[in-house]
């Protein structure tokens, strides 16, 4: 069977040879375990049940996850057994299932989750490069949508994703998102039981692209919105080959994009603090709980 699960439409036989994900068919994960470093209402107090996903539709040159992006560092793994991994995050108290670059094994995670469906909310946490067709797949089973929405300007999304339509597909993602889970509901702990986050990571010298997503956001979407600021890039990957984002943001940046956010009007904002910016918070892939 010929693979166009994500908006590149390999139409390649994974089976047979890797798509531009770089992944065969067979499901293939670097580490799933507690995981206490996402926003405070998907982590918790206990953590988020985090599954890293080998493989990736983007090519971002400054990704800090390479080694399983594109690197295609960790385990291959059956169905039965990602069915068994959902039961055993949600044993150890895991407040969610948190599937992270899942876009490629949409099939094989609902095969999954057939075989074993947990009682704790399922979240999907993506770069927000996705295929319509694909999430109206997933309606009714995911219950919060964890969005990333990176660029606006296509000459941007090619030179650093290589993906020159990608703000034209992550918008009509998100909406086909919201549209599933118009409500954002949380429980009497503040966990996040349904609805949708939108992340956006701030590039050094790219706060023009942070102005028109956070605009486009509020004339299209809503000011009632969750957005979650991101001030946690770390140069990494390919990022020494493109001087103007081979740095941390500064201050002034991240207190710049805090403005826009203010000027848009957004009441629903998670922000971070600069020291974010750190490698110590890139989980090992170690193939724990593998």
């Amino acid at each position: 069977m010929t693979c166009n699960m994500c908006p590149r439409k390999c139409n390649i036989d994974r089976e047979k040879q890797a798509g531009f994900c770089g992944m065969k068919n067979k499901i293939k994960i670097a580490r799933a375990e507690l995981h206490f470093w996402e926003e405070p209402c998907i982590s918790g107090k206990n953590g988020s049940g985090t599954i890293f996903f080998s493989g990736c539709p983007l090519r971002c040159v400054y990704c800090q996850n390479e080694e399983i992006s594109s690197g295609g560092y960790g385990k291959e793994i059956s169905v039965e057994r990602l069915a068994e991994i959902f039961k055993e995050l949600e044993e150890k108290g895991a407040h969610n299932i948190n599937l992270v670059t899942p876009t490629h094994y949409v099939e094989q995670i609902l095969e999954a989750l057939e075989i074993y469906r947990p009682k704790i909310p399922i979240v999907y946490n993506c770069s927000g490069y996705e295929s319509v067709e694909m999430l109206k797949k997933l309606d009714g089973i995911i219950d919060v949508y964890l969005t990333d929405i990176k660029y606006y300007d296509n000459e941007v999304s090619k030179k650093y994703s290589k993906a020159e339509d990608y703000f034209e597909v992550a918008s009509q993602a998100v909406k086909e998102m919201i549209s599933q889970q118009p409500e954002n509901i949380f429980d009497e702990n503040s966990i996040m039981q349904k609805g949708v986050i939108i992340r956006h990571l701030v590039l050094p010298l790219n706060l023009t692209q942070t102005r028109k997503i956070l605009q486009w956001i509020k004339d299209e979407l809503s000011e009632n919105v969750i957005i979650s600021l991101m001030s946690q890039y770390v140069p990494m990957g390919k990022a020494s080959e493109y001087k103007e984002i081979n740095r941390k943001i500064t201050p002034r940046e991240y207190d710049k994009a805090l403005s826009i956010v203010e000027e848009c009007g957004f009441e629903n904002v998670f922000i971070q603090e600069l020291d974010s910016s750190s490698e110590d918070f890139i989980p090992p892939f170690n193939l724990e709980g593998v």
